[in-house]
Formats: structure tokens, C-alpha cells, sequence
């Protein structure tokens, strides 16, 4: 259970479960690899009134089953309190993923020759962002998303939507007349699901025999390499590498048979899997390459927890050095990841003055557990400021890009992974 402030007026709290066993494959011999404190839910931005009253926090910590190499957090929050009404997560606000999105589709429609006669069924579809390049070439479509917010706009868009979570009863519930998909799609979600197996069950349900299902998520090999710890938030249950995917999907008759790296989100991994077998030669090379680098030891776990401890003490240092030099410095994008880095650092109050945001659904509410206020950009031209600390570092060539007038006027940009750093900035004639 959270631990509170027993002084500070109450709000209603989550409770968290404590892992007493891998999630996947049931094993009990879990370590803990990296212990990130007591954080509170990253995605959970506080509103004006709620400012001064006690916020639940969790132990934020990375395990690894030495059973089959699975990461995960070590506590459950109930999904209902991680993905509610207020869910502030938007992806339509974000130009580099709806053109990532839209890519992904043209390849998809030209390869699996996709028409009137296919279903498309997006799992945590959020605002529509990708399944309206399926509808605008007359593809029919289904979105099924749990947070109420992102389910009505992708509903306002004329995008059959289902606000609803996704299992395998659900899928049974879709397929009691008959109806099969010939894609599904779940981005940004496989880490996210606890019952991990009851939803890989829903797709084996619902996916046609000779259809296919692609999932894309952050890659471990990525997050390792980048230090990338601030994208481990208790909203990411799983941390996946292939080697503890395919175990996963075998226990479902489903056949893990492609992976592509991908830049998108800092380093991240879109998979296919079907009900047939037949590996690809790139999945055998990553999957050679996760052997090489001992992912099944806990030897690089141990070396990135060290790495991360670093980070936050260099982070510090940097940012108290630019206050205590008369600077003055803001952060762009009310990001989970920068509720991760930011809680985990501990900066002394005031160093941060406040964050900038496009997202309308965020602006005016404050970051969770740092209480920093979020503005929207333009306020950003109004509050002077000398550094901008980007918490969305996987978007920082668009964020400087927009805020060139910034640069040009001597701001210098700042980002924490995958160490901190000023980024150096040039603009062309």
C-alpha cells in the first residue's frame, strides 16, 4: 500500500500488489535489478485544487525473472487507476508519431493487398491517430481503448471505437458472430497489461487463421544501451526482450515470426506474430544478438543500475551549477518519462521553475509528485528563461526545430539521456 503524508487532507488512493511471482510464466525466482524510490504515478497529473493534498507513491523497481528473462515493475496498480477518465495521454499532439503511424499503414495496406473486405482492430487505439489512415482508404476498422478520453475523440472522428480493456473474453464476446481480424495492431500497450497472458489470449482469439498481429513497444536492448531508465514508470509493467516474448506467445499458439528495430519513442521493437510458424532472418539475427549480450544474466542489468545512479548525480550537479550561476531553467513536455527522471533526481525546489506542453489536456494541471506547473508553449515566450530541459529527449530534434527562436536568442537545450548534457544546436542558412 502507498505511504502517505498523515498531515496532508486525503484524496482517494490506488492500491498497489507487490510481485510475488513473474507475470508470464509464473516463476517465483525473481531479482531486483534497479530501485528507482518511491514514486508516484507518472501519467497522473495533479489538478489546481488537488495541489496541496496527499499523493499516493510506490516503490518503483526493476525486476528480472531469471525463469524467462522477463522484466517488470514490482508492483501492480490497478488499471483503472492508470488508465481513467482523466488519461492525458493524447497521440495526435505528437507530428513525428502520426507520420510514423501513417508509414506504418501504407506499408500495411500495400503488403497485405488490405480492402473492404478485411477488418483492422487496433488495440489501445487512444485517439484514432493511426486507425484513420485505415478508414480513409475505406478499410473498416475497430478501436478498443479503456481510457474514456482518447475513446471519445477517436469516436468524434467516426472511428468505431470500444471503451472498453481487451482479453480474452472480450475477444470471444467480437468473434461470437463470426468476425475475425485480418490485422490486429497494439502499439505502446504489451508492456502495459499486467494479465499479460489473458490479453496474448484475446489475440489468438480474434486474429484470423491466416491473419497477422503487430505489436511495437520500447526494446530492452534500446533502453539498456540508451540509459533510458526514465521510460520505466509503473504504466510500463513489461521491459520485453524476444528471448522472453516468444515463450509468451508459444503458450497461446501464437508464432513469433519478425521483428524491426525502430527509432521511435528512443529505440523501440514492432513484432509480428501469427497463427503460423516461419521466422524471419532479422529476427534470428536480434534474437543471436540478445545471446551475445547475456540478457538472460543479470551482469547488464547490474552495470545500467550504475550507469542510472550516475546520471542522477550528474544531473543534479549540472542543474544546481546553471541556477547557482544566475540561469534560470524551464522543461518541455509534461511527459510520464519526465515524472520518472525528475521524482528519481530529487532536485531542490525551485531549481526547475515550471514545464511547457502543447497538449491542451495537460496545461494547467501540475506534474505528479514534483508539483511543477505546466504552461502552455506559448507562455513559454513571456517567462524568460536561459535553459530548456527536454523530458521527451526521443522528440527532441522536433521540440528544438519549434522552438528554434529560443536557440537563436542564446537558450541553450538540455536533455538527461542518455547523459546529461547540453545539446548542440546548429541552424542552417
Amino acid at each position: 500500500m502507498a505511504t502517505t503524508d498523515i498531515f496532508a487532507p486525503p484524496r482517494p488512493q490506488p492500491l498497489s500488489e507487490r510481485l510475488a511471482s513473474c507475470r508470464s510464466c509464473a516463476s517465483d525466482d525473481l531479482e531486483r535489478v534497479l530501485d528507482l524510490g518511491m514514486q508516484p504515478i507518472a501519467n497522473a497529473l495533479v489538478e489546481v485544487d488537488d495541489v496541496d493534498s496527499r499523493e499516493a507513491r510506490f516503490p518503483l523497481e526493476l525486476m528480472v525473472c531469471r525463469s524467462c528473462s522477463l522484466c517488470q515493475v514490482s508492483e501492480t496498480i490497478p488499471p483503472t487507476s492508470l488508465f481513467g477518465n482523466d488519461y492525458p495521454y493524447f497521440s495526435s499532439f505528437i507530428p513525428a508519431l502520426l507520420e510514423h503511424s501513417r508509414a506504418h499503414v501504407e506499408a500495411l495496406i500495400a503488403e497485405r493487398k488490405l480492402g473492404p473486405d478485411d477488418l483492422i482492430v487496433e488495440v489501445a487505439s487512444n485517439d484514432g491517430y493511426l486507425l484513420q489512415a485505415f478508414r480513409d482508404a475505406d478499410i473498416p476498422i475497430l478501436g478498443i481503448d479503456p481510457a474514456k478520453g482518447p475513446a471519445d475523440a477517436s469516436a468524434a472522428r467516426g472511428i468505431p471505437t470500444l471503451n472498453a480493456f481487451f482479453d480474452a473474453a472480450l475477444a470471444e464476446q467480437l468473434t461470437a458472430d463470426g468476425t475475425r481480424a485480418s490485422v490486429m495492431i497494439a502499439n505502446n500497450v504489451l508492456a502495459h497489461v499486467s494479465s499479460i497472458n489473458d490479453f496474448v489470449s484475446g489475440f489468438s482469439i480474434l486474429l484470423a487463421d491466416d491473419g497477422i498481429a503487430e505489436f511495437e513497444f520500447p526494446y530492452i536492448v534500446e533502453l539498456l544501451k540508451r540509459n533510458a531508465f526514465d521510460t520505466i514508470y509503473h504504466e510500463h509493467i513489461f521491459y520485453y526482450s524476444l528471448q522472453a516474448l516468444e515463450p509468451l506467445f508459444a503458450r497461446h499458439g501464437l508464432h513469433l515470426n519478425d521483428a524491426t528495430p525502430l527509432e521511435i519513442h528512443g529505440g523501440s521493437l514492432r513484432i509480428r506474430v501469427s497463427h503460423q510458424p516461419g521466422q524471419s532472418m532479422q529476427l534470428i539475427t536480434l534474437m543471436n544478438l540478445e545471446k551475445t549480450l547475456r540478457l538472460n544474466s543479470l551482469e547488464p542489468y547490474i552495470d545500467f543500475a550504475d550507469r542510472v545512479n550516475a546520471i542522477r548525480d550528474d544531473l543534479r550537479s549540472m542543474l544546481t551549477d546553471i541556477v547557482e550561476g544566475g540561469g534560470t531553467i524551464a522543461a518541455y513536455g509534461a511527459a510520464a518519462k519526465g515524472a520518472t527522471l525528475l521524482n528519481f533526481v530529487d532536485l531542490p525546489s525551485g531549481i526547475i521553475k515550471y514545464v511547457v506542453d502543447r497538449n491542451i489536456h495537460k496545461v494547467g494541471k501540475y506534474m505528479p509528485g514534483l508539483m511543477l506547473p505546466i504552461r502552455n508553449v506559448a507562455e513559454f515566450e513571456h517567462s524568460p528563461t536561459t535553459h530548456l530541459l527536454i523530458l521527451p529527449w526521443n522528440f527532441a530534434d522536433e521540440i528544438i526545430s519549434q522552438q528554434c527562436a529560443f536557440a537563436k536568442a542564446g537558450g541553450k537545450f538540455l536533455v538527461a539521456i542518455p547523459k546529461p548534457q547540453v545539446v548542440d544546436v546548429h541552424f542552417g542558412r
